[in-house]
């Protein structure tokens, strides 16, 4: 989920809510097929289609209706919304418990199985952003204009990855509805803060000077977060329907400290100019 943000917000600079209800989305349309029979692997492929199909409509309204990226991105949540409650059958929460249901955890233990499948789709990120429609992908983001202007068309590269964004989102969303064995209507509420946090706690402590590092980053920073969190429930003065206020504190500490790090770098350097210049001075006044 954290790896689909970071394609959005960081490659593309583009401020997609689809995130939210894209997340929902993949586990209304894993929980469905599962419990009709389907393979929960096929199950979790077209939940990451379903998702797919999201964003690339989210694409489309901003780039050939020429609506604002936020307000587009609004706009398909709201939809979204109505929609997953048709995939689900308009029943808001869809039960994976029971001895007949068979999820990809099925005798495989998450801490086994899940990081096998981040490392995949995290190395597969990254071959991807070095072919010439990567590439093509990444420069949208840094400069529009410029890639323009060589004959790429930026509408499609967005339209590619917001598509692949929200089908990592949702395909995050069918995981975590098999591993919690439910799926619910409200579940993917402010999963775009979450995903944002990993995004940005990683840059901070581990950097993103090349796409293998970022990636590396959001994936760790990912794991920071859920630290963060477990140690946030530790203590006695959070209680657990305060996760959404404890991660919104640490988006914008994560926000604010480069900022305040850097000016406090900046008054520093010119507290030294200022003393070098009045040695200087008393160096020159001794001499006369």
């Amino acid at each position: 989920m954290a790896l689909g943000v970071y394609i959005t917000f960081r490659i593309l600079d583009f401020p997609d809510l689809t995130v939210d209800a894209s997340f929902t989305t993949g586990a209304g349309v894993a929980a469905v097929m599962i419990s009709n029979g389907t393979s929960p692997w096929l199950a979790s492929l077209t939940a990451f289609g379903a998702g797919a199909a999201a964003g690339a409509i989210t694409g489309l309204l901003h780039t050939k209706g020429k609506i604002n990226g936020l307000l587009s991105g609004i706009l398909m949540m709201i939809a979204l919304y109505s929609i997953n409650m048709r995939i689900m059958g308009g029943i808001p929460n869809i039960s994976l418990l029971g001895p007949d249901v068979s999820t990809v955890f099925s005798g495989v233990k998450v801490i086994v199985l899940m990081p096998i499948i981040v490392v995949i789709i995290k190395l597969l990120l990254d071959l991807f952003f070095k072919t010439d429609l990567g590439l093509s992908l990444r420069a949208t983001g840094d400069n529009e204009r410029m890639i323009r202007s060589f004959g790429t068309n930026t509408d499609t590269t967005k339209i590619l990855g917001i598509a692949l964004s929200n089908g990592l989102v949702a395909l995050s969303g069918s995981f975590v509805a098999q591993q919690s064995g439910f799926a619910d209507i409200t579940m993917g509420v402010g999963m775009i803060v979450i995903g944002l946090a990993s995004v940005i706690i990683g840059e901070a402590i581990f950097g993103a000077k090349t796409v293998f590092r970022a990636t590396l980053a959001v994936v760790l920073g990912s794991i920071v977060y859920r630290i963060i969190i477990g140690l946030a429930y530790q203590s006695d003065f959070f209680e657990a329907s305060d996760i959404k206020l404890i991660t919104a504190i640490i988006v914008i500490i994560a926000l604010v400290f480069p900022s305040l790090q850097k000016t406090i770098k900046q008054k520093r350097m010119a507290r030294k100019r200022t003393s070098d210049l009045l040695k200087s001075f008393e160096q020159k006044g001794g001499a006369n």
